[in-house]
């Protein structure tokens, strides 16, 4: 299925660009997202019309990442789990807890879903994650979980 991108997704494409992707791709991410409309020949016109001020856009959206970046690069957040005696948690640190932390910290609102651990967090340690806050920036933080004490 043919699409044009609204917006710069990294490893598909650039805005106004006109892709081809799968059916379900297009329709349960892209299209439902707005980041893509179907590669009709009036939204292919219409797009061409609207491109200069989809480009300011993700220059803004880029420049707010910029910001967020600087002050969150390298930074590491504790985060405090039930765990056994060997070191190992109660579940798993998840991207929405990361989340929730990062906000309470710094008030910066980051998407869970931008939120990638390089491995599942499921032991008490320093853990490395990425954040993708734009197609063109990513930045590293760690998380370091401790030990919450017991009541």
């Amino acid at each position: 299925m043919k699409v044009i991108l609204l917006e710069n997704l990294r490893k598909i494409g650039s805005i106004g660009e006109i892709i081809d992707v799968k059916r379900g791709f297009a329709r349960n991410y892209l299209i439902a997202q707005k980041k893509a409309l179907f590669a009709s020949k009036e939204n292919i016109k219409e797009v061409e019309k609207i491109k200069i001020e989809l480009n300011k856009k993700d220059l803004d959206k880029k420049n707010e990442a910029k910001t967020i970046n600087d002050k969150i690069k390298n930074k590491e957040y504790v985060i405090s789990k039930l765990s056994t005696e060997n070191k190992e948690l109660y579940g798993s640190v998840k991207p929405t807890e990361i989340s929730r932390i990062i906000n309470e910290t710094d008030m910066l609102n980051i998407n869970p879903s931008q939120i990638q651990p390089a491995e599942e967090i499921k032991s008490l340690g320093t853990f490395k994650v990425t954040l993708n806050l734009h197609s063109e920036i990513q930045s590293q933080i760690k998380i370091k979980v401790i030990p919450e004490e017991e009541k």
